[in-house]
């Protein structure tokens, strides 16, 4: 694989990729809209489609009616070979999973069905599209409250404007430069209204999560993420959304709902996932240990991993569970007894899953390889990931042991990085980890420096942790209590001391009169002197001559 031909996307910095002005089309896209009434926008939007200046041979339209009533038909203004497929099943999750089924484009371009496209607006699209397979883009909605006309008028923004644009999208996209300055969720970019996505990244990711209320589009989004997706925002592929969203409306109940669902698809959401213990159905990172290595250092490592500060995770432990003997008569001379030994001790452990082959849900955001009888610290686990997550790493390798037989080492690795090395290097990876290092970064750092031992401490029970806390608070609030007598101790010191300076500098001025006067008593004395020494020279004088 040449990368300087096929530049890598580094991170979210689509801006290396520069697709050309004059490109020539060749991709097929499929636009599906999914649609519940509104007869009337309907007509408005297929007929916009039939003005895009994407080569109509290379674009396919697939209306699928969610149960209206009455029927929804296909206008008379339409894109060629514009179809409508019929959807029972409620829902705009499983309408689109509807459409994609009959999807034969190499994008699929998700429309509502009461967003009217300007004319560029795919050809927009596809433009990226044709730079690079792992690409999701995103045009800029304008909401419009102008009425909705009979037929679409020759010239949208002079008919829609004013609009307002979509303030949520325009603020992320406008504080992360453009999504290029490593933003921590940029999957929040993918919504349906109005976003295209290559059709391998939906093959890889899935379809829609039709068991959601609510939240589809943001769920598909962190899916598409993890899939190596790069999310690009197009402000050249405009539309107008005829009339306000249902968000728009009622934002704060939308949120109460999608957010009790999404917590559980979403780890990267870390805000809703604020309780301390429980678990979700998509760990933040799964944690892969050779099972067979031998009971006690396997048990040293996945307890040290279940004790530590990141219950956000699962421990998979890999070896050939369904092969151990059932009916063992003579347990203690098994051959396999240290197997017998891990599956028993761990099979009722909720994190914990058995496996004889790596099985990780794709929507993990981090996977640790970690050798067994390498035991992490407690707070081990969270400091590789904050760094990997500070710092955008799709790697951090951690050294544990160095020796003339090798190098004994952990990987966290990110899933998403290396998802899109696997398609940069489009199944030709001379060395996955130096494509990961393209997209994404590599780190290594000491095992030591981040708290791995080989010397099993005890581990601190969740109730010990619980009495350590009291006794912590306890001694902080007699510390408090400590340092607030202190500070009324030293603020009466000062109080006193002040008094003393003032004490102070009335004794000097005292001093300094009295000094003045004794000087003036001197001079009258030695005046007195003077005269009294004259007065008796003269009579002296005077007896002398009488």
């Amino acid at each position: 694989m040449n990368l300087r031909q096929n530049p890598p996307v580094r991170g979210n910095d689509y801006r290396v990729l520069r697709p050309g002005e004059d490109f020539t089309p060749s991709l097929t896209v499929s636009v599906i809209i999914p649609a519940y009434g509104g007869q009337d926008k309907l007509d408005l939007v297929l007929a916009a489609l039939a003005r895009q200046t994407y080569p109509a041979a290379l674009t396919e339209v697939i209306v699928v009616d969610n149960g209206s009533s009455p029927p929804l038909r296909l206008p008379a203004t339409r894109p060629e070979g514009a179809r409508l497929i019929a959807c029972p099943q409620p829902g705009r999750a499983n309408a689109r999973n509807a459409g994609l089924a009959e999807a034969t484009g190499d994008v699929i371009h998700w429309l509502d069905s009461d967003v009217v496209l300007t004319p560029g607006a795919i050809e927009a699209h596809m433009r990226w599209h044709h730079a690079a397979p792992y690409l999701v883009v995103t045009g800029y909605i304008r909401f419009t409250e102008a009425r909705v006309p009979t037929e679409l008028p020759a010239d949208l923004e002079e008919h829609f404007e004013p609009a307002e644009p979509h303030a949520w999208i325009v603020d992320l996209v406008e504080r992360t430069d453009g999504l290029t300055a490593n933003p921590q969720r940029p999957f929040s970019l993918h919504v349906g209204g109005a976003t295209s996505v290559g059709a391998r990244l939906i093959e890889a990711a899935g379809p829609m999560d039709d068991e959601l209320i609510l939240g589809q589009d943001t769920e598909m989004g962190y899916r598409l993420g993890q899939a190596g997706a790069v999310f690009v925002p197009e402000p050249r592929a405009r539309a107008y959304h005829l009339g306000p969203t249902m968000r728009m409306r009622d934002k704060e109940s939308i949120d109460r709902v999608s957010h009790a669902f999404v917590a559980d698809r979403i780890p990267a959401y870390r805000w809703l996932r604020s309780h301390p213990s429980r678990q979700w159905k998509i760990p933040y990172v799964t944690v892969v240990v050779d099972g067979t290595a031998g009971y006690d250092s396997v048990r040293a490592t996945v307890d040290a991993l279940l004790a530590g500060t990141v219950p956000d995770l699962s421990v998979l432990l890999l070896g050939p569970w369904d092969e151990l003997d059932r009916e063992r008569r003579a347990p203690l001379k098994d051959p396999d007894l240290d197997l017998v030994l891990v599956h028993g001790h761990y099979q009722h452990e909720g994190r914990v899953r058995l496996a004889s082959a790596e099985e990780v849900d794709p929507a993990t955001p981090f996977v640790l390889r970690l050798p067994p009888g390498w035991i992490p610290g407690e707070d081990t686990l969270a400091r590789l990931l904050d760094l990997a997550r500070d710092e955008g790493l799709g790697l951090v390798a951690v050294l544990l042991r160095e020796s003339s037989q090798g190098v004994v080492a952990a990987r966290l690795e990110r899933r998403s990085a290396f998802a899109r090395a696997r398609m940069v290097a489009d199944g030709d990876p001379d060395d996955l980890d130096d494509v990961v290092d393209a997209v994404s970064g590599v780190s290594w750092v000491e095992g030591e420096t981040y708290g791995f031992t080989t010397e099993a401490a005890p581990l601190l029970g969740r109730r010990g942790a619980y009495r350590a806390r009291v006794e912590a608070q306890a001694e902080a609030e007699r510390l408090a209590k400590e340092a607030d007598r202190l500070r009324a101790q030293v603020s009466k010191w000062k109080d006193e001391a002040t008094r003393w300076r003032r004490t102070a500098v009335e004794l000097r001025r005292d001093v300094s009169t009295l000094r003045r006067q004794l000087a003036a008593a001197n001079r009258a004395q030695q005046s007195l002197r003077t005269l009294l020494s004259a007065t008796m020279k003269r009579a002296l004088g005077r007896r002398l001559r009488g």
